[in-house]
């Protein structure tokens, strides 16, 4: 392999200048991050291919939006996560329901949305995707676009920023809100589908049971499994957060965010105020700072995870109704099933009282062929020379023949092998 490749590229040097004239100039891009770009050419799908990026939408918390290629790397250098987090966004973990809380950012891996949530944007992949596209819109709704120059909008929002966003949700609640709203709703549209279609090929499997009706109900109840384990899979997910404050105090971007800004600011005073020589004043001051650290740390466990635990509850009870009306429609499902077994029993048990009744017929029958068969022989006997004795003798033998039939059948009655 090694000597192929060394004669792929040992021709003559005219032709390889002339491909390298011919190449068009890119010009590199104005960010800093060369591995996350904006989406502008076809060369940058083929980059695209070549270097592993992934396509991007990235929405901040002013609403401005822009779509990025961004490999592995520059999203976990971006949002300082691990690698192994973008595994779960990967196709490998598609069916799977994740909402993990890092240290300055939230994974979110909820049906179709896969997007990583930061205190300041949400990155949000496959954003082209025609099951995306609604949250994509519910997005922009949500987020109304502000212009990041107004200096009064700015400082309302620093404003809110200190004191804890207390009149509404953080930005990372307001997205993550989007997303079970998104996901509600469509597996809610996808359980709405499986009752319409479920209840009338039900009732027609009741009235005719035919090869035809028994497929369709068999194609229902796997599509309404798979529906139950997806509605299943996203409720225990919240259910989980819910029965662990822990987890979603770690949801909490914005707080951490502003509490490790205020941290910084009294480790940096603190240092400031560290250059004074007297040694009793620097213990006060290190007193007063280990205070004001205690006092930040009990105001973080003084603001509990009411307003998360709400949001998530809301939703799970509307997840907890779609399973319900999932377990409804196979509640019915199984009682249809039931019914057709009973016709099906019914009609085995017709079955079988009509193939005794012709077993008994059959026996009679017999009867009478062997008394016909004994006299059919060529044995000699006086009733040969006897005139008109035949249509007697064929006529009372029918009958005791009868009389057979209709006792043995009255005998499976009064037994109850035959229904009345």
């Amino acid at each position: 392999m090694k000597k192929m490749g060394k004669s792929r590229f040992s021709f003559s040097r005219k032709r390889v200048q002339a491909k390298t004239v011919e190449m068009p100039v890119v010009d590199p891009p104005p960010s800093a991050n060369a591995s996350c770009s904006a989406v502008v050419s076809a060369a940058s799908v083929k980059a695209k291919k070549k270097t592993g990026a992934r396509l991007w939408l990235r929405f901040d918390r002013l609403g401005q939006s822009e779509r990025m290629e961004c490999d592995k790397n520059a999203i976990i250098k971006r949002v300082s996560i691990p690698a192994r987090d973008l595994r779960i966004l990967g196709p490998v973990f598609s069916h799977s329901s994740n909402i993990l809380a890092r240290e300055k950012a939230m994974v979110i891996n909820l049906e179709f949305i896969k997007a990583i949530v930061t205190a300041e944007e949400v990155l949000l992949l496959d954003p082209l995707s025609q099951e995306v596209l609604p949250f994509v819109d519910q997005l922009r709704q949500q987020l109304p676009l502000k212009s990041p120059s107004g200096t009064h909008e700015a400082g309302q929002r620093d404003i809110q920023e200190k004191e804890g966003l207390q009149s509404e949700l953080p930005f990372e609640f307001q997205v993550l809100e989007v997303v079970l709203e998104v996901v509600c709703s469509y597996l809610d549209a996808s359980v709405a589908d499986l009752e319409i279609n479920a209840y009338p090929v039900l009732d027609e499997l009741a009235r005719n049971v035919s090869t035809k009706n028994l497929e369709r109900v068999r194609s229902l109840k796997s599509n309404l499994t798979r529906l139950l384990a997806r509605v299943q899979k996203v409720r225990d997910e919240i259910e989980h957060l819910l029965d662990d404050n822990e987890d979603m105090a770690h949801l909490y971007l914005t707080r951490r965010q502003i509490q490790g800004q205020q941290l910084e600011a009294l480790m940096a005073t603190a240092a400031s105020n560290s250059i004074v020589p007297s040694a009793p004043h620097l213990r006060r001051i290190n007193s007063n700072f280990h205070s004001n650290a205690s006092f930040v740390s009990f105001h973080s466990d003084d603001d509990d995870v009411e307003d998360l635990e709400m949001l998530l509850e809301a939703y799970f009870m509307q997840l907890d109704g779609t399973r319900n009306k999932v377990l409804s429609v196979r509640e019915y499902i199984d009682d249809t099933e039931d019914y057709v077994n009973i016709q099906l029993d019914n009609q085995r048990n017709e079955l079988i009282q009509l193939q005794l009744t012709m077993t008994i017929a059959s026996f009679a029958v017999a009867v009478e062929t062997l008394i016909a068969g004994i006299f059919g022989m060529n044995i000699p006997y006086t009733w040969n020379n006897v005139n008109g004795v035949f249509w007697p003798f064929v006529g009372y033998s029918s009958l005791a023949c009868l009389a057979l039939f209709l006792l043995i059948l009255g005998y499976a009655r009064w037994k109850k092998l035959l229904g009345s």
